[in-house]
């Protein structure tokens, strides 16, 4: 019996002990918190408020396609005009929240040929913010705030400014006239009280929905004339004004076709 004790004693009590006196191993460290500079970003994102869309670029808030960009309804919300490409020759921003024009939003972009902002809350322009944009055709602000127009290109083929605040104190009564490549003029839905300059390049003028009381010989004709026909102009929209045309039976007969719409 003391035999088996020894052995025992002399074969397992080694081990143990031997077992006991091991190192245990080390308690694996925690991961940091940041492994890369993208960990970083990553988190930092996490931490802080979307930036707003004027602070991404231009082209991945928006689509940029052969000369034309589209930013309609970015989100998150556009409140100013973002910076444009310099070959940008298409400016497609509707119904955004974009409040104010500056002068330095689109600085002297000569490739620029054709601007939409409509549906925006505009209600301010800068009077110079589109007058460098030498080679614009088609300017577009249909469904903002304006109370006045800034200065206009003088290359402009087609010029909307429907449903605004327009007033006459802002539209100066020689705003058009040197637009002499004007062929599309859209005023209606305003507060205008009287018809401004309208040139000889016009094909259609609508000034519908406003507060025109009256009209003149020569707003449409030249009243010292019966000769004179303006053969372009083709359509004429003064519905919803409170102007009985019938007082003015001479303003319309250089035209080949009378005012369309309802009248009284």
């Amino acid at each position: 019996m003391q035999s088996g004790t020894l052995f025992f004693t002399s074969i397992l009590l080694p081990w143990i002990l031997s077992a006991a006196a091991q190192p245990k191993p080390a308690r694996r460290p925690e991961q940091p918190v940041v492994n890369s500079p993208g960990d970083a970003i990553l988190r930092d994102a996490d931490a802080t408020i979307a930036p707003k869309a004027i602070e991404l670029p231009t082209c991945l808030l928006c689509v940029c396609l052969s000369g034309s960009v589209y930013c309609e309804e970015v989100s998150p919300e556009m409140s100013a005009v973002p910076v444009l490409p310099k070959e940008t020759g298409y400016l497609y921003a509707r119904f955004n929240k974009i409040r104010k024009i500056r002068n330095k939003d689109f600085g002297d972009m000569v490739t620029l040929r054709r601007i939409d902002l409509a549906g925006n809350l505009i209600a301010e322009i800068d009077v110079g913010a589109f007058a460098s944009l030498h080679n614009l055709e088609e300017l577009i602000l249909a469904e903002n705030r304006l109370t006045k127009l800034p200065m206009l290109p003088a290359k402009l083929v087609l010029f909307n400014a429907n449903f605004n605040k327009l007033k006459s104190s802002g539209v100066k009564a020689t705003a058009f006239k040197k637009l002499t490549k004007l062929a599309y003029l859209y005023l209606g839905d305003n507060e205008l009280t009287s018809v401004p300059h309208l040139p000889e390049s016009l094909h259609v003028v609508h000034l519908q929905n406003n507060k025109i009381e009256a009209i003149t010989d020569e707003t449409f004709c030249k009243g010292n004339t019966s000769y004179y026909v303006r053969t372009k102009m083709e359509e004429v929209r003064l519905d919803g004004n409170p102007v009985v045309l019938a007082n003015y039976p001479y303003s319309f007969i250089c035209l080949q076709s009378l005012p369309v719409g309802w009248y009284n």
